[in-house]
């Protein structure tokens, strides 16, 4: 299902957590939960992954990460503030040390001429200390545009768990 090169980046990530004493928590919106199923493919996992939130519309995320109603009325669901939101209710909600955020339009519709079909929006954030954010417009099909996703997902919570 995942590559071996995203699964190698998994396990990388998983002992830089061990080593460091880290949880991580993720929210997730566009990537529909495959940024914790790859961590929980690693065997072992159980002692990093806290939890996954998948929280598809703008209701779950309000209700489950907290994120507030007036961001998606300002600045759409598909945004910076909205991500870091996100992230930042994840972290709150859970036993975790990192999370991470993310918003997108994986298409192949939704798209605008100001939010593209590709467009998609990541924070990370660790427990008192540093926050990421990233703006990313991949290309390829909705399971390019996934996976794409992931693999920055991974990079962020790697740069802050070291």
């Amino acid at each position: 299902m995942y590559s071996k090169s995203l699964v190698d980046d998994a396990t990388e990530l998983l002992a830089a957590c061990r080593t460091n004493g880290l949880r991580i928590a993720t929210a997730e919106s566009c990537t529909g939960g495959l940024i914790s199923g790859l961590l929980t493919a690693v065997p072992g996992s159980s002692d990093v992954v806290d939890r996954g939130f998948v929280t598809y519309t703008n209701e779950a995320k309000h209700e489950m990460l907290g994120v507030p109603d007036d961001l998606f009325e300002t600045q759409g669901a598909v945004s910076a503030e909205v991500a870091r939101a996100m992230a930042a209710g994840a972290l709150e909600r859970s036993g975790a040390d990192l999370a991470v955020g993310v918003t997108g339009i994986a298409g192949p519709g939704g798209g605008t001429a100001t939010k593209p079909v590709g467009l998609v929006h990541l924070s990370a954030c660790r427990e008192g200390g540093s926050t990421i954010d990233e703006r990313c417009v991949f290309s390829g099909d909705r399971s390019d545009v996934r996976i794409q996703a992931v693999a920055v997902a991974l990079d962020m919570l790697r740069a802050l768990a070291e």
